[in-house]
């Protein structure tokens, strides 16, 4: 098709009035090549694409305060690993994931083993000195974190394999948490930054990494020196994993002297409709939506809940969960449950972590 080209003598060039009319602009017609639609991102080819998004990446990186020569020495060489998005998008309640709520009972056959009790046991008797240290100056049972210790990792057996500086970048990419993932991978450069080789940089599909499984900030954030050896070593010392656990948990408000829960039993009477949460949390909603109204435990008594062992403060307020309903064992669970769930926003999780805490010291 034609093209018409305006091109306007300039003002400069006038003479005698400069208020004066410019002359008629002249219309110069040439040949040029039909103009095409942009092509549609989904006929780009995802290398391509994500090439683009590595700009964004450098930007972000650099903003964040990461050096050029780790941005440079980093960045250019990333790839979409379709493993780690095959496995995010298959999380329960995912897209595309019809198990929303599976039942509790087989997830706790799995997570709190005879194995896991007899290690957790054992690495708890063994680091006694250490772990009364720990939880002395946090105030967080040391039952958990080693709890946790054993739920992440197997007690440091599985810590994961894939490069978690990649897994971040492509989870980043992939954008359904894309401000979460674009952190983490800012973070994760700024390890690098001080100088943790990124061999090291090794974990969960879903950027987690060493003994206690943190997300790179949590790492910048919380790992600690926990025998004075002068290093924070999360990937192969246990004390500092567990130390940094326990940062973790009194940074989540862990209410030192209380238990994360109790079983209970349920009168047949229990009116379950009058102790509906109706609030909305902001974190996790779909987690707490299972959760009663909070209540004081003389207040759970008077509504026919009742302690199957151990019993909370008459004045602790707690909330009631039943994770496989009405047939399942119920649960009274504290703040300190709460502060698990920060860990790791499952209430199957927290409550896997809690059990295997209270059987590893023989409750």
């Amino acid at each position: 098709m034609m093209l018409a080209v305006v091109l306007s003598q300039s003002a400069s060039a006038q003479t005698g009035d400069p208020l004066a009319p410019l002359p008629p602009p002249v219309t110069v017609h040439r040949q040029t090549q039909p103009i095409l639609p942009p092509t549609p991102s989904y006929l780009v080819p995802e290398a391509n694409r994500f090439d683009t998004y590595k700009q964004r990446l450098t930007y972000i990186a650099r903003a964040g305060g990461v050096r050029d020569a780790t941005i440079a020495a980093v960045i250019p060489y990333l790839t979409v690993n379709q493993r780690v998005i095959q496995l995010d998008r298959g999380q329960p309640g995912n897209i595309g994931n019809p198990n929303a709520t599976p039942p509790f009972e087989p997830y706790r056959r799995r997570h709190v083993t005879p194995d896991l009790i007899r290690r957790g046991t054992a690495r708890y008797v063994a680091y006694s000195p250490q772990l009364t240290a720990i939880e002395a100056r946090t105030g967080v049972a040391a039952s958990v974190l080693m709890a946790i210790y054993g739920h992440e990792t197997s007690y440091g057996a599985v810590t994961g394999s894939f490069d978690i500086i990649n897994s971040l970048a492509t989870l980043a990419y992939e954008g359904r948490r894309r401000p979460l993932f674009e952190g983490e991978f800012v973070a994760a450069l700024k390890l690098l930054d001080q100088g943790i080789p990124r061999s090291r940089l090794k974990g969960s599909w879903a950027g987690a990494t060493g003994y206690p499984q943190f997300m790179p900030s949590a790492v910048l954030r919380l790992r600690a020196d926990g025998d004075g050896d002068g290093r924070a070593d999360i990937w192969s010392n246990e004390m500092d994993a567990l130390s940094s656990i326990a940062n973790f948990l009194r940074e989540s408000g862990w209410k030192a002297n209380t238990p994360w829960g109790i079983p209970v039993r349920v009168s047949s009477g229990f009116d379950r409709a009058s102790v509906r949460n109706l609030t909305t949390s902001v974190d996790c909603p779909r987690v707490h939506a299972r959760h009663s109204r909070p209540l004081t435990m003389r207040e759970w008594r008077l509504r026919g809940i009742v302690p199957v062992s151990r019993s909370l403060r008459e004045d602790e307020v707690a909330y009631f969960l039943e994770p496989d309903g009405s047939y399942g064992t119920a649960y009274l669970l504290t703040a300190n449950y709460k502060s698990i769930l920060k860990y790791n926003c499952s209430n199957f999780y927290a409550l896997s972590v809690g059990l295997l805490a209270d059987r590893i010291i023989g409750r």
